[in-house]
Formats: structure tokens, sequence, C-alpha cells
């Protein structure tokens, strides 16, 4: 790989909801963002579209030589696969067509938790405090938005490396006799029941869904923004459980990967819906059921839990791990 040398590139961070473009540059103290654009990504057509507008409104004229773009899902062939995205994306397709030299693809969340190297805690929100100061090792960085994504950052010389994860395709696992009953109504819709289908924007709406007929409630709302909006506002019981039960259910799930990766570096949660609900999230049961562990509650309370804006660094990681040459093309 032929890598920027100084010059301008383009970094892309590409989820489910939105696409996030940067014009970037490397510096020695990191990644410098020169222009920033964010898209919804259900208003265009394709993502060779969105970056074409990019292109435009960023100033960039004639052939780009390098683009890295991170994208929920992961690479097969020639495609991104990823049922969460708006549109099919085709690598060859955007190179050919935007007149790219050189495309590189990785997964959204490791160019996030890549990222988080270069966060000032001081933008973040303290979840859960630790009892001592967070030790060197792998750090976690999940959070759902329209799916459930998770990576972890992994310390080491001369830099450190990203370990992609499939954790969201984790089984589903209940933790009191209601969540038990709330999976079995989900195991009749769906062969496989993963903690995606609870833990996401989808997920919070099949929570909805099943909570509502088992109160004996009508099903009045139909998109999960609504499901939110009707928990915050108090306004619809079976979202109110909702919300509550999906904050619970994070938090069980965040301990067990806590526990499985290790990490004592901390824990970053992201995604698009935990901000919009941070209120909620900070009185929930989240808390109890991270530490409710049994014997690993001593290991779980070293661990730090904050509360992060995604914002631009997912562009930021994207860059960085081009750079050090941590793409495959």
């Amino acid at each position: 790989m032929v890598k920027p040398q100084g010059s301008p590139f383009i970094a892309a961070d590409v989820g489910g909801t939105h696409a996030r473009i940067g014009l970037v540059s490397a510096q020695l103290s990191g990644v410098n963002v020169l222009h920033y654009e964010r898209y919804t990504c259900a208003d265009w057509p394709s993502l060779t579209a969105v970056l074409k507008d990019f292109f435009g409104k960023a100033g960039v004229n004639g052939p780009v030589e390098h683009c890295a773009v991170a994208c929920a899902g992961y690479v097969l062939d020639d495609a991104i696969v990823n049922d969460n995205l708006a549109w099919p994306v085709s690598i060859s397709d955007i190179r050919a067509s935007l007149s790219i030299g050189q495309l590189a693809v990785v997964n959204d969340f490791e160019a996030v938790a890549y990222a988080t190297q270069f966060l000032d805690l001081a933008q973040t929100t303290t979840v859960i405090a630790a009892s001592k100061p967070s030790a060197p090792g792998p750090v976690l960085v999940m959070g759902p938005g329209t799916g459930l994504g998770s990576a972890v950052l992994l310390p080491g010389e001369p830099r450190a490396r990203v370990l992609a994860t499939e954790a969201g395709q984790i089984s589903l696992a209940p933790g009191t006799e209601r969540e038990i009953e709330i999976l079995r109504q989900l195991s009749k819709e769906y062969d496989y029941v993963s903690m995606e289908r609870a833990l996401s924007g989808p997920g919070l709406l099949n929570l909805y869904r099943v909570i509502a007929g088992l109160r004996g409630l009508p099903v009045a709302l139909a998109e999960p923004a609504d499901v939110t909006a009707a928990a915050l506002a108090k306004s619809d019981e079976a979202a109110v459980e909702a919300l509550d039960t999906f904050c619970a259910l994070l938090g069980s799930f965040v301990g067990d990967l806590a526990m499985l990766y290790g990490a004592t570096g901390g824990v970053f949660l992201a995604g698009g819906i935990l901000p919009q609900v941070r209120d909620v999230l900070l009185q929930s049961q989240f808390e109890h059921r991270f530490f409710n562990k049994g014997v690993m509650r001593a290991f779980l309370q070293k661990v730090s839990v904050r509360l992060m804006d995604h914002g631009q660094l997912g562009v930021i990681g994207a860059a960085g791990l081009y750079l050090d040459g941590n793409f495959a093309q």
C-alpha cells in the first residue's frame, strides 16, 4: 500500500443511519480533519452518490488517490455485507465510478475503537467509575445504533491493534423472568435471537412490540425513535418498560464483554441511541446488571464505563488505521 505523504485524503465512517465523511491530513499529533460532513443515508441512493457530493463540497477536484472507509458490516469479496446498510455497497464500483486510486475498507467499530486513543475523557460521561484508575489493557468499545457494533483496542508497541468482533450476534441472554418471557416471544418470530434483536434501534422496537403484547396494550408506535420519545416523555407504559429493559440487558451484555476481553483499559459506549437516553441510562438497572456477575464483581469494579458521542471518531479512526497500514484493500 502506498500511503499518503502529508497530502489530504478522504476518510469515511458509514453506518446504517448516517455517513460521516472527512477530508483529512496526517500530522505528528494525529489526524487533522480539514472538512467534515454528515449525511443521512436514507436520503441518498448510494454510497457513491454520498461521496460524490462530499467531493464537491470539500473542493476535491480530479481523481482521488486515497480513500479509507470504515463501514458497518464486513467485507466479503467485493461487497460489504450488512443487512442494516441503506444500500448495497460494491467496492469496485465505487473505485471505478469516482476514479479512486486506493480504496480501503474496515469495520466501523474498528475505526471508533482505534480513535479512542485520541479521545478527550472530559468530553465523555462517566456511567460507572472504576474503583481505581484504569490499568493498561484492552479497551472495549460497543454501542447500539441501527445495529449492535463492538470492537476491542489492544495496546501495544509500536502501535495499538484493533480486534474486530461480531459480538452483537451473540445469543440473547435474559437475566429476569420478564426477559425470559420476552425471549420466548421473540423466538416465535426469529429462528435465532441475537443480542442485536434487542440492543439496537430495531431491537428497541422489538422490545416495545413484545412488551405491549404482554401487557395487553395496542402497538401504537412504529419507529424506534417514536419508542424513545414516548419512553422519555413517559407517555406510553410499554415504551417506558422497553427502554428500561433495553438498559438492563445492555448492562448485562457490557459486563459479559468486559469479562470476555479482560477490558482493564475500560469500556466506551458509543452508537446513535445512548446519547439520546443518557439520563435514563444513568438511572437504570445498567450498573446493577453490569456488576451482577458473581465472583467477577471485584474484577468489574476496576473497569470504568464511559459514554461518548460518536461524532467524528469513526472518521479519525479510519484515517489513523489507514495511515498505520492496517487496512486490507
